[in-house]
């Protein structure tokens, strides 16, 4: 015969249990487990056996047992456990991949009828189409206002209507016509509230994001690092490119403006001395860019002109010279 354990025993193995979950997991989920049944329990639990351990419990036993336990071992990191253990959840403690383990616990989605008095999670709208009920059964649909006619016999939906709005409760009408319409149309499981990784809190948001979101988001805060260091004139890495040339710029005004000049301020004063100059050093680089390594014209490729072979000096010519001028 098994021996009974009394309801004082459970508890402190329960509570030696979560001291050492505590003391071998640094990453831990807390989920929601609202309409979620055993079975399904269960077939999460072998889904995430090797790395991960499910522990459920009463909020204020497990409150009290971290609570005690930061304080024996001085963690108080532990103590961002205690405000997140409101309503029903459960705590996942975990070695493995967060973003892997989230995913996991997602398959195990299971689908339910719109019982009276649930709180819709989801828009629920009925399609279109032949339902199959006969004629009789007209009642329901009138009650609800959804529009219907008579097709061989059965009655058809005539068009999408949306039958429970996202926060309202499920009415019997709902619920009964759901029902008869064989549709489910809600889906629960445990969903992942917040997550615990070695002392942080964070949304379990932050494990969808990827490394271009993480790139876009670093480059928006250094943009934004950029704009507020050159509002209020502080230097900074992000802002400093920004600032000299600026800088040059104010500084090449005052060098045009007056007789005062420096290096890199001398081609743009030749340029506003003489602005042939300017189109000939654009015309430089046009030129190299076209086919051939000449200028491109307008109609097409011009043809290459030869240039004339330099004439050879002959001895004949030399002396001919030289009786002309003897």
């Amino acid at each position: 015969m098994a021996i009974k354990v009394s309801k004082t025993e459970k508890k402190v193995q329960y509570d030696k249990k979560l001291c050492r979950l505590l003391d071998e997991y640094s990453q831990i989920l807390i989920v929601e487990a609202d309409n979620v049944g055993s079975k399904q329990l269960q077939d999460i639990r072998k889904g995430l056996r090797g790395d991960s351990v499910v522990l459920m419990g009463k909020n204020t036993m497990m409150k009290r047992s971290i609570r005690l336990h930061a304080e024996a071992t001085g963690n108080d990191s532990f103590s961002k456990l205690v405000p997140l253990l409101v309503g029903n959840v459960g705590l996942i403690f975990t070695k493995g991949d967060l973003k892997e383990v989230k995913e996991e616990i997602a398959k195990y989605k299971v689908g339910a009828p719109a019982r009276v008095g649930l709180i819709a999670p989801i828009d629920v709208t009925v399609p279109p189409g032949n339902t199959g009920l006969d004629p009789s059964q007209t009642s329901f649909f009138q009650v609800l206002n959804i529009p219907t006619k008579i097709n061989k016999g059965t009655v058809e939906i005539t068009m999408s209507v949306e039958l429970i709005k996202k926060g309202e409760k499920v009415g019997s009408s709902e619920s009964a016509l759901l029902s008869k319409l064989g549709i489910r149309p809600f889906s629960y499981g445990l969903i992942v509230t917040s997550v615990y990784d070695d002392g942080s809190v964070f949304s379990p948001e932050v494990l969808d994001l990827t490394e271009d979101d993480v790139a876009l988001k670093f480059a928006s805060g250094v943009t934004n690092l950029t704009s507020l260091s050159l509002a209020v004139s502080y230097p900074s890495l992000a802002a400093a490119p920004a600032m000299f040339a600026a800088s040059y710029r104010n500084v090449l005004s005052v060098a045009v403006e007056t007789e005062y000049s420096f290096p890199q301020a001398e081609d743009v004063k030749e340029y506003l001395k003489d602005p042939s100059k300017f189109a000939a050093a654009m015309a430089a680089p046009a030129a190299t860019a076209a086919p051939g390594g000449g200028a491109a014209a307008g109609g097409g490729g011009a043809k290459e002109e030869k240039k004339p072979e330099p004439e050879e000096d002959s001895e004949d010519d030399d002396v001919g010279m030289g009786g002309l001028f003897d």
